[in-house]
């Protein structure tokens, strides 16, 4: 019996994963559910699954859900701040760490637990994004088994061959990430103007929460996962190619150097990715629905508009400049989604603002983590500077 710990257990991602774990409970434990301050959503979890622990974040909603917990008689036992999510995530109990803490949040008890050598299922792209080199290189030094969750990058996992030691040496010529293009892909720049936190809220292919799918009705989720490809397969950022793809049916390809390419197919449920990563290297059913392509009947592709959708470019300009440059944007990107959602700027102000802020502060090397994260209190600071400015 695996043990598990889920970080951003009440998430979509982490709903996804104990609806997997309750398919398969003859295989997996939860040891422990981690969320920031959703009590009854995490209450309801608690009473369902019986983790040895549950932590949130904040104090006051932690003390919130031990009462609830213990006028239900449940022996689950409530921890709170940020170093109780660290704490479940290194419990030498702990097999298997769901890494599903949504943005920066995620860095350090994701880092934590891979400094314990444990599987880590890892959907928190933030934390390659902002300090990739670092990560990879303490996923080497403590044999960590790093599994990735993101659908394009899990379906380019399984597109590889097993136990590769580099693309080129795999006889891989490119990956080419499958983005959605989101509920604007066809809107022209005028419409962009107007959009609603509700309307970029409403991806027409997957649930997600709403700043992830804020990124990608602005391209910058595919962006982010540029980023996360580099470090997840050690290649430069030329290797990466993006396509809209509207279905969501093929989630990522690996193109090779003799002609062939290879596509990870599936109805769009993160429950497959969930699933393939929590028994690899074996197979396990879920409930998702068998694709069937005669009902789909047409696969569309085409290139991404970087004219409408800069924050792709932003990304890809990152990745290329290295160091803390991808956490500066990450930084400055968290910042403005959250702005925009609170209705403070408009959808078209999101790259403006990460721009600035990418070509304001200086880039410098990311080995050491006081750097990332120095990098990224600069950039959330600027980046409330530029949108607290009048007119913005």
């Amino acid at each position: 019996m695996q043990q598990i710990t889920i970080l951003g257990s009440t998430g979509s991602i982490g709903c996804s994963t104990l609806a997997v774990i309750k398919a398969h409970s003859d295989k997996y434990q939860v040891f422990a559910l981690a969320a920031n301050q959703q009590v009854e959503k995490l209450f309801q979890q608690c009473m369902q699954f019986a983790p040895k622990y549950a932590v949130l974040v904040n104090e006051a909603a932690a003390d919130q859900l031990a009462e609830r917990l213990r006028s239900a008689g449940s022996s689950t036992e409530v921890l709170a701040g940020k170093a109780a999510l660290a704490a479940v995530a290194e419990d030498p109990q702990v097999d298997v760490v769901m890494a599903a803490i949504m943005g920066a949040a995620g860095l350090l008890p994701t880092l934590a637990a891979v400094k314990t050598g444990k599987k880590v299922l890892l959907a928190n792209k933030e934390s390659l994004v902002m300090a990739g080199e670092l990560f990879m290189n303490a996923v080497k030094v403590h044999k960590a088994t790093l599994l990735p969750i993101d659908s394009e990058h899990n379906a380019i996992f399984q597109c590889l061959p097993h136990c590769f030691q580099s693309l080129p040496d795999a006889g891989v010529r490119r990956v080419v990430l499958t983005a959605s293009g989101g509920p604007f892909r066809k809107f022209s720049q005028a419409q962009l103007t107007e959009v609603t936190p509700e309307q970029a809220c409403a991806h027409p292919n997957w649930s997600m929460g709403q700043k992830i799918s804020v990124d990608s009705a602005s391209m910058m989720n595919k962006g982010l996962e540029l980023i996360e490809a580099c470090h997840l397969f050690a290649i430069k950022p030329e290797w990466v190619d993006v396509v809209i793809h509207p279905q969501s049916i093929i989630h990522s390809m690996v193109d090779y150097i003799d002609g062939s390419v290879l596509a990870q197919m599936g109805n769009p449920d993160m429950c497959t990715p969930i699933a393939h990563a929590l028994a690899w290297p074996a197979r396990m059913s879920t409930e998702v629905k068998p694709l069937n392509l005669a009902d789909i009947a047409q696969l569309d592709f085409y290139p991404p508009d970087e004219q409408r959708f800069p924050c792709l470019k932003l990304a890809r300009e990152a990745a290329e400049a290295g160091g803390t440059a991808p956490a500066i944007l990450n930084a400055a990107n968290e910042v403005a989604v959250a702005a925009f959602l609170a209705g403070t700027i408009r959808f078209i102000d999101i790259p403006l603002i990460n721009e600035t802020v990418l070509t304001r502060l200086e880039v410098q090397p990311s080995f050491e983590l006081e750097n990332v994260l120095v990098a990224d209190g600069k950039a959330r600071e600027l980046a409330m500077t530029l949108i607290n400015q009048v007119g913005l």
